[in-house]
Parts: C-alpha cells; sequence; structure tokens
C-alpha cells in the first residue's frame, strides 16, 4: 500500500512515524514545502530572545525519517490533487511530478490569516507562520542589531501569536506596540480577570498596548512603516498576527467538502473514502478544530494504528455525513479529543483560570 502525507508539522510526521512502527512494508512518502526538518511550531514565538532558535527549534532533520524508511519530498508544492485516478500532483525543483496514493493524508495545517483590507499591503509587513518567517524577521532585526539599534515594531493582532511575539521582542530588548481591535486581550481564550493581568505584565515590560484599535492602513514612509489609525505612527518593522487559516484551497479545487476547514467525519476521513485529514484543517462533525498540539498527536497516533488495522475498521466507505447516531456504537471506535489545556507563552504571565479551547 502506498500512503502519501501533505506536511511536514506534528500531524504529519506523528503519523509517518506511528505508521511506519505498526507497519514496515507499506511505501510512506511525505511532502512538503519545508526545507529545515521537522521543528517545533509552537516556538516560533520564542524566536528573539534566544540566539540558538534555528537550531534548536529543529525536532529532527528529514534524514532522519529518511532514515526509518521514510520518504520525504522536501522543497515540493503539491498543486492538485486528482482523485480520480488517486494521485496528486506536485512541483519540486521546477519540475512537475506525479505521485499515486492508496490512502492520502492531508495534514498541510494552516496559513497566517490576513484581514482583507491589509492584502494590498502585504510587501510591507510581516508574518510568523514557518520558520521562513522567522528566518527573515531574524534577518531584518539583525541588521539593526548590527548598528547597535533596537528597532521599534508595530504588533496588529492582540491574541495569542500576537501577545507572544510582543513579550519576546519586548524580552530581546525590542520597543514594541501592541495594537488590538477588542477592549481585550486574547478575549477567545482568557476570562476579563486574566486580560487584564496579561495586560499588566505587557505594559510592565515596556510593550505598548493600545485596545479598541480601528487599524486602517499601512503607508511606506522612506525606511519606515506607519500604521494609520486615528492617528499615524511610523515604526522600523510592522508584523501582523490577526490568527490563522486552515489550508483548505487543495481539498477545495478536489471538490472535498469544506467549510472553516477540511470537514471530516469521527475517524478523520473525507467525504473521499481514501483521503483523510489532521490537525489544523480538519473540521470534526461537531464544527471545531483542534489546533493544539496534544490533540493533533492524539489523532495523528489514532489514525495511524485505524488504518494499519489496529482498530476496528469498519468504515472503508462510510459518507462524511454518517454519524454514530446511524451506527452501533459498540461496532465502531471513532477518534474523541483528549482532556488537554493552553497556556500563552507570554515572559511572566501565569492565567489564573483555565483557558477557553
Amino acid at each position: 500500500m502506498q500512503i502519501v502525507i501533505i506536511g511536514s508539522g506534528v500531524a504529519g510526521v506523528s503519523f509517518a512515524e506511528k505508521y511506519r512502527m505498526l507497519s514496515a512494508d507499506t511505501e510512506i512518502t511525505l511532502v512538503t514545502r519545508e526545507h529545515d526538518g521537522y521543528y517545533s511550531r509552537p516556538l516560533l514565538s520564542r524566536g528573539f530572545s534566544r540566539a540558538d532558535i534555528e537550531q534548536s527549534i529543529i525536532l529532527k532533520p528529514f534524514d532522519k525519517l529518511r532514515e526509518n524508511n521514510i520518504h520525504v519530498l522536501g522543497g515540493a508544492e503539491v498543486t492538485a490533487i486528482n482523485r480520480a485516478d488517486k494521485s496528486i500532483a506536485i512541483l519540486v525543483s521546477s519540475q512537475e511530478k506525479q505521485l499515486h496514493y492508496d490512502k492520502l493524508i492531508l495534514a498541510q495545517g494552516s496559513a497566517a490569516f490576513i484581514p482583507p483590507p491589509f492584502r494590498p499591503y502585504e510587501k510591507l509587513f510581516f508574518c510568523l507562520n514557518s520558520l521562513v518567517d522567522l528566518k527573515a524577521l531574524r534577518q531584518f532585526r539583525q541588521g539593526f542589531l548590527n548598528q547597535n539599534q533596537q528597532p521599534h515594531w508595530a504588533i496588529i493582532g492582540g491574541g495569542l501569536i500576537g501577545c507572544e511575539v510582543a513579550s519576546d521582542l519586548a524580552a530581546a530588548g525590542d520597543k514594541v506596540t501592541l495594537f488590538h481591535a477588542m477592549d481585550r486581550l486574547m478575549e477567545r481564550q482568557l476570562v476579563d480577570e486574566d486580560s487584564a493581568l496579561l495586560l499588566n505584565v505587557l505594559q510592565n515590560a515596556d510593550v505598548k498596548v493600545l485596545l479598541n484599535q480601528a487599524v486602517q492602513e499601512f503607508i511606506q514612509a522612506g525606511d519606515k512603516v506607519c500604521v494609520r489609525t486615528e492617528v499615524t505612527a511610523k515604526f522600523d518593522g510592522l508584523i501582523v498576527a490577526c490568527g490563522f487559516k486552515p489550508r483548505t484551497e487543495l481539498a477545495q479545487l478536489a471538490g472535498l467538502e469544506t467549510d472553516r476547514g477540511i470537514k471530516v467525519n469521527q475517524y478523520l476521513q473525507t467525504s473521499d473514502e481514501s483521503i483523510y485529514a489532521l490537525g489544523d484543517v480538519a473540521e470534526l462533525p461537531n464544527g471545531k478544530l483542534y489546533a493544539f498540539i496534544l490533540p493533533i498527536r492524539s489523532q495523528a497516533l489514532w489514525l495511524a494504528e485505524f488504518l494499519s488495522g489496529q482498530k476496528q475498521n469498519r468504515i472503508s466507505s462510510l459518507p462524511i455525513a454518517t454519524t454514530l447516531t446511524s451506527m452501533d456504537q459498540r461496532e465502531v471506535e471513532a477518534w474523541t479529543p483528549p482532556i488537554f489545556t493552553t497556556k500563552a507563552k507570554v515572559h511572566g504571565f501565569e492565567a489564573v483560570h483555565p483557558y477557553n479551547v
């Protein structure tokens, strides 16, 4: 059997390694746009206060996966899924190739969400969603450090990532102004009391926090970039951190059912019986996306056991709309999310109450 995995994050790599452990003979190919190896995406937001981050963030070089008989195609862009002949089209080293699969695992993760009004200004700001992004930011910042200067950053977005990045840049000695559209920080994850505590922690770290901000546009002004709200302020660098969007484009082009993410049933199976989805991109029947490390890894390990025959496999052609209510619950063991919590990696901050997840 040929299994093809798209994506080299925690979902794709955890699945590949677990499946290889359970099956020595299956051909496993992992296709990824990454070059640097399997790395810890959560550590990206600690990428400024740690000098060795570009090395320490790598959890496993791709060659280590290859030594485990997992074929890795790095620097490859998947351009299409052909469900009719069970193949994917890929572009690697400027050459088009075709790769056939028996089972396809979609684990592409998510892209940085850029609000539509900001998209015309993409050349003026950075995002932080990959190691490539982090390297670009560090290189830009190093130009100031080489001149014995600390850059002044504007960060747009006071959610989880925006607060983490603001905290880490401030810890590294940079000046930071954080713009947030809402009246409190991390309003999706924190109760009011903890939002106020987080605000106090950031302000004590010399982060200037501006709430209720309607950012209207960005303007290039020589070597500075301006953020225009009710007033206009100049900065050395600009980071947009307005959340993430699951990478559903390939699935949509292939005619798979999508909404916020790629729709799957309780068995992580899409509307095509040969295609499964994991992690950030997988939208469960309850409408939830479990975009956190513990449930993503749980999905990957569960699916590897399921497809390798370690679990009861009674759904070879189960339609996406089928739920446990229409089946004998005693005959089917579906994936269920584990109990998990999350926390913000903000220096000096500990929430008093549990996070909303």
